[in-house]
């Protein structure tokens, strides 16, 4: 091991054994952290070619458990974000492409810091369990097209153990490290299209479309060497994603998005990425048609009864979607004011997810507990013209003290202008295998 750690400091190449025994070593205990955290180290001052990066994926990926979807007829989709603030993307996304005929077999996270969790916003639905063993994962999509899951112990768990050590060594930012993480995961799941929203700006990991390029290449890169079709969306992270940030919020917004009375960005971000997996799963020639199909699933009502169906299959309460006042509520409420009379020059997406993280909406460490009915509300975004005193956003959460810390940050995000700013584009660019 301190051979292969000092050929990659160097900038040497390892072949596909020595990263497969590294990998096995690393997770059978025979390799100690500290040297897997050196070898990490000199990948992020070294780098990975697209060999060694794919090489790495399928270790991290064999390194447990792997579903096998191929009894389940259609191309298997799945759909990956890199992260962001009041993106529920999911829980739109996956019902609307299952009504559409695409089997979605999607393994999703919880949240960490100022981005949100799929897994955390589900959960405010009342009884809905994300926690299944792989046979049950299988029937679920077999039975209803779609199926959204926590990461089990038996999948993936090089990945669990090698992200707990990057997240203290200063090895996140590696993008070798990010694509294996990602693909590994998207792989051992089974699906054979996969959708990345890499998400650009400053509410993201991704801070320009350069950074977001190389991603993509290099998870593009992955798909091919293992046999799947990724398709690569950048999109705008520079605000938050429609107007809710918190878990039970965002629930309510998805389920709004789903009735056809979403937010702009949001609806379009979810016909967008939703169009990209229909081609995938075969059923539309191209995006105008898969467009148009999603479309009509959204007018006729039937993505709204595949989220009900999806709900009530996982577990979920139908009345909080039928009366979503039944879902998670803070007890306290304020309502934070524009210190201006100007336009919304820009809303620091960044410092909204702190500020919701900080009401009690996300985790500041990994053991802090959630409060499911906390965060914020935005009345105004970026271009609208507002008055002093104006309602900008309602913030929730249990203890009123946090409401002072929140409107800080809140103070920092808005920036405010005499002139009408620049309307900037939601999806940047897409990257095609």
């Amino acid at each position: 091991m301190v051979e292969l750690i000092k050929r990659k400091r160097d900038g040497g190449q390892l072949t596909k054994v020595e990263i497969k025994q590294i990998v096995k070593g690393f997770v059978e205990g025979t390799i100690p952290d500290y040297q897997m955290a050196a070898f990490m180290m000199a990948v992020c001052f070294s780098g990975m070619n697209i060999e060694e990066t794919a090489a790495l994926t399928r270790e991290m990926m064999m390194s447990g458990e792997v579903i096998d979807l191929s009894e389940i007829a259609g191309v298997k989709v799945d759909k990956h974000s890199t992260g962001g603030v009041g993106d529920k993307t999911t829980i739109v996304l996956a019902p609307l492409v299952a009504a559409a005929g695409v089997p979605v077999a999607k393994m999703s996270g919880r949240g960490l810091g100022h981005t949100g969790g799929t897994l955390d916003k589900l959960e405010a639905i009342k009884g809905l369990s994300v926690d299944m063993t792989k046979a049950e994962f299988i029937k679920k999509i077999k039975m209803y097209g779609l199926a959204i899951c926590g990461q089990n112990a038996d999948l993936v768990p090089a990945d669990k153990k090698m992200y707990a050590l990057r997240d203290v060594t200063a090895t996140v930012s590696n993008f070798s490290l990010i694509a294996s993480s990602i693909m590994s995961k998207k792989l051992a799941c089974g699906a054979e299209g996969i959708v990345i929203d890499i998400k650009v700006g400053e509410g993201a990991f991704m801070k320009n479309i350069a950074d977001a390029q190389q991603l993509a290449e290099l998870l593009i890169g992955i798909g091919k060497n293992m046999g799947r079709e990724v398709v690569a969306v950048a999109t705008a992270m520079h605000e938050p994603l429609g107007y809710t940030v918190g878990n039970a919020l965002e629930v309510r917004e998805a389920i709004e998005t789903l009735q056809g009375k979403g937010p702009q960005d949001l609806t379009e971000l979810c016909l967008v990425l939703g169009s990209q997996m229909l081609v995938l799963g075969k059923v539309a020639k191209d995006e105008k048609e898969a467009t148009e199909t999603l479309q009509k699933l959204i007018d006729s009502g039937a993505a709204l009864d595949k989220f009900k169906e999806f709900v009530v299959s996982q577990g979920g309460d139908l009345s909080c979607i039928d009366d979503m006042d039944a879902l998670p509520a803070s007890a306290h409420t304020h309502t934070y004011v524009s210190k201006k009379t100007a336009y919304i020059s820009e809303l620091d997406a960044l410092k909204v997810g702190l500020a919701s993280m900080k009401l009690g909406a996300g985790r500041e460490t990994k053991k802090s507990i959630i409060e499911l009915g906390a965060g914020i509300v935005l009345q105004h975004k970026t271009g609208d013209y507002v008055e002093q005193g104006a309602p900008l956003a309602v913030l929730h959460s249990n203890d009123k003290q946090r409401f002072e810390q929140a409107c800080q940050l809140l103070d920092a995000a808005y920036s405010y202008s005499e002139e009408m700013p620049a309307k900037r584009p939601l999806i940047l660019k897409t990257f095609y295998p």
